[in-house]
């Protein structure tokens, strides 16, 4: 998906913005690839919807049972869990348990590890710093 006001998208220059909406909780994604920071070896999807900036984008993100590294290097992330449950669990101690309804922000510089007990997907949003 492109965005409608992205000045890419137009050879004469930018359209007005509109509006961009999907369901994102049966939103349709990429056939899974496993996750290179997963030692268990766990397999994720991610659609982005929007990009206005090669670090700045919002999608759709789905990742199977297991355990992950993270980290937020250069940009922070706000994202929203549809469906699923698990934890994440941040270098400096700090954790948090999520399940369908948890907002989480994760601000850059960020590392810890995901742990996924059901497959969890969530919205996000990528912005610098």
């Amino acid at each position: 998906m492109t965005r409608s006001d992205d000045p890419g998208n137009e050879p004469g220059g930018p359209r007005p913005a509109s509006l961009l909406h999907v369901c994102a909780i049966d939103l349709p994604l990429p056939d899974p690839h496993a996750k290179s920071t997963s030692p268990t070896g766990q397999a994720e999807s991610s659609l982005s919807i929007w990009n206005a900036h090669p670090a700045t984008s919002a999608g759709v993100w789905e990742c199977e049972p297991g355990e992950f590294t993270s980290a937020r290097e250069g940009y922070s992330e706000i994202c929203q869990v549809l469906s699923g449950s698990g934890s994440v669990h941040g270098e400096d101690g700090t954790s948090a348990d999520l399940k369908a309804g948890s907002l989480l922000v994760l601000p850059a510089g960020w590392r810890g590890t995901w742990t996924i007990r059901e497959k969890i997907r969530k919205t996000y949003v990528l912005f610098p710093g």
